[in-house]
């Protein structure tokens, strides 16, 4: 059997329309095959919501402009739709499943990755990922600090996963303390 690890791959957005058809923030270059009817997902909701699902399965998917919009079989109407505003939705891949882009990561590629400045100086680790709005790098500076990076070319302009390294173009406050 084979080892199977989780990835962010949307955030929902607006309903779309009356039929329980959503928007979403896609975090995946691989919409179609992680997007495909009849795929599960896994829910989760943010902190106090009362989002009653745990799993969503796609029914349909269609692009409008540079949208995706989704049908989910357990949203079947606007007000539904409307409670899953702001759900992350999770996907099973193969532990040693590597993304088509060469500038996408998932999640379990980049904990542990030491942090680098653009001298080279060791400012820390990555511990993890917060998905939202934007995604941010979980770091624990060298003092242990916790600190989070916005996950942006301009502020990471280096990720080297056989190198075991990420550069980052620190700035005073972000990773290193002020002094």
């Amino acid at each position: 059997m084979t080892e199977t690890i989780e990835v962010v791959v949307a955030r929902i957005g607006k309903p779309h329309g009356i039929r329980g058809e959503v928007t979403l923030d896609v975090r995946t270059d691989e919409p179609d095959r992680r997007f495909s009817p009849g795929a599960v997902l896994r829910a989760q909701a943010p902190t106090g919501s009362a989002f009653p699902h745990t799993a969503l399965t796609v029914g349909a998917t269609r692009w409008h402009q540079q949208t995706l919009l989704v049908t989910f079989d357990e949203l079947t109407d606007r007000n539904a739709a409307e409670g899953a505003r702001n759900v992350v939705l999770h996907a099973d891949v193969a532990a040693d499943e590597q993304p088509d882009d060469p500038d996408e990561f998932y999640d379990h590629q980049l904990v542990g990755l030491a942090v680098h400045d653009l001298d080279g100086t060791l400012l820390g680790e990555v511990t993890g990922l917060v998905h939202g709005a934007q995604d941010l790098l979980a770091v624990r500076a060298v003092d242990g600090r916790a600190t989070l990076v916005p996950f942006v070319a301009a502020l990471v302009p280096e990720v080297d996963v056989a190198g075991g390294r990420v550069v980052v173009a620190d700035r005073p406050g972000l990773v290193a303390p002020l002094d």
